[in-house]
């Protein structure tokens, strides 16, 4: 059942395009706030907090309750990012491609890397153990994850929002 406003895109052309205007402003908010919050926390709290703070513990659980939160935001605004784009551009836009990888990344971080090293701290991390060496190699995969997802993001960000 098609209702007035999908009636007015359909038969004015004007109509479609203010749509169209409509989510190219909103694809600028919510990858400006995605993105954004993802370097902001990534390259900026995150490194103020460890150069801060003498607390290493307090400082990793700080950057991991930001990290946690804007993965949150990415789940949100990605998934809004993904259904608006498939009704502008539909399916086959590469930009879903890019976004539904953004989004697999997130769920890996904050569903599976982050319950296994929360895992690890709540064990005890001694350094030099099994336990703290495997605690460095999901942080570091969980970085490069990142490194990856913002890089993605800036992709996002600096290309044209076209139709094609």
């Amino acid at each position: 059942m098609i209702d007035e406003c999908q009636k007015s895109s359909i038969i004015n052309p004007k109509g479609l395009a203010t749509d169209m205007k409509f989510f190219s402003y909103s694809e600028r908010a919510l990858l400006t706030l995605w993105v954004g919050g993802m370097w902001a926390v990534g390259y900026i709290v995150a490194p103020i907090l460890f150069n801060t703070l003498d607390d290493r513990q307090l400082a990793g659980m700080l950057a991991g309750q930001t990290f946690t939160a804007m993965s949150y935001v990415g789940l949100v605004c990605g998934s809004l990012l993904l259904i608006g784009g498939a009704y502008s551009r539909g399916w086959k836009h590469w930009r879903h491609g890019v976004l539904l990888l953004m989004l697999v990344i997130v769920c890996v971080g904050q569903f599976v890397l982050q319950p296994m090293m929360a895992e690890l701290k709540a064990q005890g991390l001694v350094e030099g153990s099994k336990a703290a060496a495997t605690f460095g190699k999901l942080h570091g995969v969980a970085s490069i994850l990142f490194l990856i997802n913002s890089l993605a993001g800036l992709l996002l960000v600096v290309t044209p929002s076209t139709k094609a």
